[in-house]
């Protein structure tokens, strides 16, 4: 049992190193202007890996995943709107004035600032 799955384990890593060496080998690289410019995130994308970059992007887009996922919590709310009690009601009120509190927080700090 053991060596017909070694065979196999053997067979697939072949076959996968295979198709990748295919993949490397008969690509066709055309490298133009936009394909090699600054994307979103403000500094060339080939360059020194040691070099200093700004950290404003990265803030930025981790409060924008952070504000987009809590506002993700207001779909079920709003699906069962109609099921639910006036306690449920004031929690959503409360979570949503929690949320603008944090959002007003950051924006006070200077964190969506952009210079």
């Amino acid at each position: 049992m053991l060596a017909f799955l070694g065979g196999w384990l053997l067979a697939s890593f072949l076959l996968s190193c295979i198709v990748f060496g295919l993949s490397v080998f008969l690509i066709f690289r055309f490298y133009d202007v936009e394909k090699l410019s600054a994307y979103e995130c403000g500094f060339e994308p080939f360059d020194d890996t040691r070099s200093r970059f700004d950290v404003r992007f990265y803030l930025v887009s981790i409060l924008f995943i952070i504000f987009d996922l809590e506002v993700v919590f207001l779909f079920p709310w709003a699906c069962t709107f109609s099921f639910l009690n006036s306690t449920a009601f004031f929690a959503v009120f409360f979570f949503l004035f929690l949320l603008v509190m944090g959002f007003y927080y950051e924006w006070f700090k200077g964190a969506l600032d952009w210079e």
